[in-house]
Parts: C-alpha cells; structure tokens; sequence
C-alpha cells in the first residue's frame, strides 16, 4: 500500500471511531412535548433533568400509583411539576402536582414523591407523563418525559371526583373594578380521589397542593401551596367542621383580603361535602390578619 492509501486508511478510522464514542456517550435526552411515536414512548428513567425511580417502564401499575425519583430544581415551579397518567388511546386518568421533597431553588436534583389514584383503564397499557412545570407557557421552556406502563387487574380501585375552589381575582369584583375578597372569586377544579373515609381531609390535603398548570390558568391568583402548611386532622360535630393545620412559618396569616381568600377557598372545598355548614380553624389564631 502507498503512503498516501495509508493515511487515507487511518483518517477513516480516526473519523469513523470519533463518530462512534460520541454516539455511545451520548447522554440520554428529554423528550419533547408530544413525541410520542414509535419507540420514544420507551422513555428512559433517567436524563440530565430528571430520574424516575418508580414507576420503571412497563411496570404493571395499579391505583394508586407512587411516582418518585429526583429532579433538578429548574423542573420545578413554586416547589411543584406536573404528573398526568394517560391511557393508550389518550385519554386522562389522572392529574396531580408532585411536590419536592427539598429546598427546590437550586440546580442540584431535588427528590419527589406522589401517591396518584387514577380512574378506571379501558386500555391495557398507559402513559404516565411528568412535565416540567412551565410557567411561561413558551414552548422552548416545555420539557416532559413519558414513561409506558401497564395497568394490573386492580387498577380498577374506586375514585371519587371532588371539586377544589381556587381564586381568580378577575372574577371577584365589583362594577368599579374594585376586589371584593369574596367567595365570588372561587374556580371550582375537578380531581380524582381515592374513596376512602376521609373524603373532607382527602380534598383540603389536595387544595393544599396547589392547581395544576391547567388549573392555574383559570385560578392564576391562588396562594396555595402555602410553605410548610399542612392538615393534621379534621373533627365534624353537630355540622360543625373543625380542621387542624400545621403553619410553622406563619404562611396562613396576613391582610384581612388575603386570609379571606385562603378562608374561602378551604370552605368552599369542605362545604361541598353534606354535613357541614360550618368550617371552624384550629389553632384559633390560624387565617387570622
């Protein structure tokens, strides 16, 4: 072989070996919105933003299911992102915000964890998708990652549809244009809970949470999540609801329009369950200005 047909050899190898390395170091990507063709559904667990530890691909899921793992803090908005559960034809079963479990203003990954019932499968397969919470609304910011799953025989497990009231303060205003701090402010938003027998605390503890992206678009005014607040009981007697809250840090408290909407939105939310006519705070000084 002449020297020239020697390094014309050696050239190819040294392209065609970089071209390879790179290839095989490749880091895992997100998944845009809506890529959802073809063998892209078999999203890894684990990308540069975010990992799901659970539920792993095509695990066989029932309700409800625990989605967990760990984000980077830019996933998160206001401590929360997304998750929805899809089944094979597109249908939503599910939607609930995963809270972090962690300071979430850092880029270093944050841990998350939600218990998300969800509603009768008439598909054998599903999608459970976990988007990066996108206040902005612009494309270039929107990132999810799709996870395939199976449903099991109990995926069937009961729900029951319950209304969360948050508050849009376009809504909650008198013909000057002046707020009212009203309940006339109050969205009503419909999720799925699991039956159980505790449905007031179910439903106060899903407000708590805060309106999904979706929710927040009809409500951008509500407060909730409130840092640190948290519901530890519930007593009803003679229609009168007494709920009990943990407020470390005094999140609860405020001007008298501000705890009026955190008041009415919490009522609003009990009341819509019968029995209860009254909605009674405990330690007395919480929702307080």
């Amino acid at each position: 072989m002449t020297k020239l047909g020697t390094l014309i050899v050696i050239a190819l190898l040294v392209v065609l070996g970089t071209g390879a390395y790179f290839a095989l170091r490749s880091p895992e990507s997100v998944i845009p919105p809506g890529n959802n063709g073809g063998d892209a559904t078999t999203t890894p667990t684990q990308n540069a933003l975010i990992r799901v530890d659970s539920p792993l691909p095509n695990a066989v899921v029932t309700s409800p299911v625990t989605v967990s793992g760990e984000a980077r803090g830019n996933w998160y908005f206001e401590a929360s992102f997304p998750i929805k559960l899809l089944d094979a034809n597109g249908r939503l079963l599910a939607q609930a915000p995963a809270q972090a479990q962690g300071e979430w203003m850092t880029t270093e990954f944050v841990p998350f964890r939600l218990s998300l019932p969800f509603a009768t499968s008439t598909t054998a397969t599903g999608i459970l998708v976990l988007e990066k919470d996108n206040p902005s609304g612009l494309p270039e910011n929107a990132a999810e990652v799709r996870i395939p799953v199976r449903f099991g025989e109990t995926a069937q497990a009961s729900v029951r549809a319950v209304k969360l009231y948050f508050y849009n303060e376009n809504k909650d205003r008198d013909a000057s244009g002046n707020i009212l701090c009203s309940a006339q402010g109050l969205v009503p938003a419909e999720r799925s809970i699991l039956l159980t027998n505790t449905p007031i605390q179910d439903a106060v503890k899903e407000l708590l949470k805060g309106p999904t992206p979706a929710e927040r678009l009809q409500a951008p005014n509500t407060e909730f999540p409130l840092s640190g607040v948290t519901l530890t009981g519930a007593a009803l007697s003679n229609t009168v609801l007494t709920l009990s809250f943990a407020d470390p840090q005094n999140k609860t408290g405020g001007g008298s329009c501000r705890v009026q909407i955190l008041r009415a939105q919490i009522e609003a939310t009990a009341k819509q369950f019968g029995g209860v006519t009254t909605v009674r705070f405990s330690p007395d000084w919480l929702f307080q200005p």
